[in-house]
Formats: structure tokens, C-alpha cells, sequence
């Protein structure tokens, strides 16, 4: 119970943050009539309530995951954020097959399998986002190629 009043109160302190920074976007005299601001405005509302049901109906204590489960959470986190980073500099389809492959092994530890399914993910999304949906991505570093 306390846990998810603490993540309830977090996520109303975050919410209102978010509202606050939402007033602050400016808007020209051409935006459309709902303008920039409404949609922030929304998400932060509806963050606000989903914290506010947190905080006057938590669950019961739940049951932690094992040590084991948060280090692969872990894992998984830095995986990504170091994707993120690599992305633009490497371009798309080398991070994006290490990134799912890891991804991949955790789920399923089979080394070969997970290869597979990260080169096979990144060149069907680079295919797709680049072709099928028309977004410029770089599929290696600049200078080197597509």
C-alpha cells in the first residue's frame, strides 16, 4: 500500500509539473484552434487523476520481483539508453540489431535465435520506416552508405 501511495504522490507531483511547463508553450496567432498547449494539458490531467485513484485506493503490497528479474529491468534500461545514444551517430540498423538482440536473449537466452531476431527486426523496421513510411533515417554511420 505505501509504495503505491508514494508512486501516486510522485506521479501528481510530476503531473502538475508537466501542466505547469505546458502553460508556458507559446503559440502563434496561426496555430489551429486548439492550439499547443491542450494536449500537455490533457496527458497532465489525465496523469493527475491516475495519481489521485493511486493515492485513495492502492492495491495491496505487491510482490517485489526477484533480484534476478530487477537486474535483467536493469540491464534492459541501459541497453536502451545506450541505444538512444548510439543511434544517430551509428546510424539505425547496427543498434538497433545489438539493442533487440539483447533485448531478445533476455527474453529467450539462446544466443543464435537472438542474433536472428535483432538483425531481422532492424532491417524489417528500416525497410519500413524508411521506404514504407518515407522517414530519412541513416541505416549505417553517415558517409557510409543508404
Amino acid at each position: 500500500m505505501a509504495s503505491d501511495r508514494i508512486f501516486g504522490a510522485v506521479v501528481i507531483l510530476v503531473a502538475l509539473a508537466f501542466f505547469a511547463g505546458a502553460t508556458q508553450i507559446r503559440t502563434s496567432f496561426l496555430a489551429d484552434p486548439v492550439g499547443s498547449k491542450t494536449f500537455p494539458m490533457l496527458i497532465s490531467a489525465a496523469a493527475f487523476i491516475c495519481g489521485v485513484v493511486m493515492l485513495m485506493r492502492p492495491d495491496p503490497e505487491p510482490d517485489w520481483p526477484a533480484l534476478r528479474t530487477l537486474g535483467a529491468l536493469a540491464i534492459a534500461t541501459v541497453v536502451l539508453v545506450a541505444y538512444a545514444y548510439t543511434l544517430k551517430p551509428l546510424g539505425f540498423v547496427g543498434p538497433t540489431a545489438v539493442a533487440a538482440a539483447i533485448v531478445s536473449y533476455q527474453i529467450r537466452p539462446r544466443a543464435l535465435p537472438a542474433l536472428a531476431t535483432g538483425v531481422g527486426i532492424s532491417v524489417g523496421l528500416f525497410v519500413l520506416f524508411r521506404f514504407g513510411l518515407g522517414l530519412s533515417l541513416f541505416a549505417l554511420p553517415r558517409g557510409m552508405g543508404l
